[in-house]
């Protein structure tokens, strides 16, 4: 059976957001030691460095040349982090940390739903370039989908297991990572189904407003709960969370 592309993207998104699910049941039913958070985290945060350098912003290169890439990669970066701040100041600065630093309701009233729009901000961006790499010939970039569902699995872990820790619901946890799940479906079927018919330069430029937004989303939530518990490790897993995705990326070639 042959299905649509935009239906293609939306499933290859939903395919990567389902293991923000795998990764919040992990952390709510195994009791997983911080040092194995922190290592899955920072080989995560490998994963994705790789995918952005060689994947992302390559590919926006080649489409859109030097300067919509750099515009869209510093757009995508301010737009993050503004967005990263203010969600901050209402009780999200904590959200995928794993140690119990996230705030219960009762400590900060909002906070829950801050979270749960937290997280779908540093999922919306990987989600777009799934369905973006479908419209080079209608055939999804395989080494973006692992690279995203391998570093989905530790923020999925790490962000859950904070949430337990704050006295949150199974029905909390798991209805955020589910519905972020399928919001990742929609983003990845928009990224398609939206961009088709637009020019190169503004498909460049999206893709590394993307990339920009990953790599800001990396520096302010993701490495900084791998150092705080793996401490001098955290750097070695991390080159080799690099290193696997950069032979994915080769062998597909």
């Amino acid at each position: 059976m042959h299905f649509p592309v935009s239906l293609q993207a939306g499933l290859w998104g939903l395919l990567a957001g389902a293991a923000l699910v795998l990764g919040a049941a992990i952390a709510w039913f195994a009791n997983v030691p911080q040092r194995a958070i922190a290592g899955v985290t920072a080989f995560g945060a490998g994963v994705l460095i790789s995918a952005l350098a060689f994947e992302l912003m390559d590919d926006a290169y080649e489409r859109g040349g030097f300067g919509a890439t750099a515009a869209g990669f510093l757009s995508g970066a301010i737009v993050y982090t503004v967005a990263n701040w203010m969600l901050a100041r209402h009780g999200a600065k904590h959200r995928k940390r794993s140690q119990g630093k996230q705030p219960s309701e009762e400590e900060d009233p909002g906070s829950g739903m801050a979270i749960a729009v937290g997280a779908l901000l540093d999922g919306i961006p990987e989600s777009i370039v799934i369905g973006l790499s479908l419209l080079s010939g209608g055939v999804v970039s395989f080494v973006a989908v692992i690279a995203i569902f391998l570093s989905n699995i530790p923020e999925g872990l790490s962000s859950a297991a904070g949430m337990k820790k704050a006295g949150r619901s199974a029905v909390y946890v798991f209805g955020v990572w589910s519905a972020i799940a399928l919001a990742s479906a929609g983003a990845s079927w928009a990224g398609y189904a939206v961009f088709r018919d637009f020019s190169p330069n503004i498909v460049a430029g999206t893709t590394a407003v993307a990339a920009g937004a990953i790599l800001a989303m990396l520096a302010d939530t993701m490495i900084p709960e791998a150092f705080e518990q793996a401490h001098d490790a955290a750097g070695l897993i991390t080159v080799a969370g690099f290193l696997a995705s950069f032979a994915l990326s080769k062998l597909g070639q």
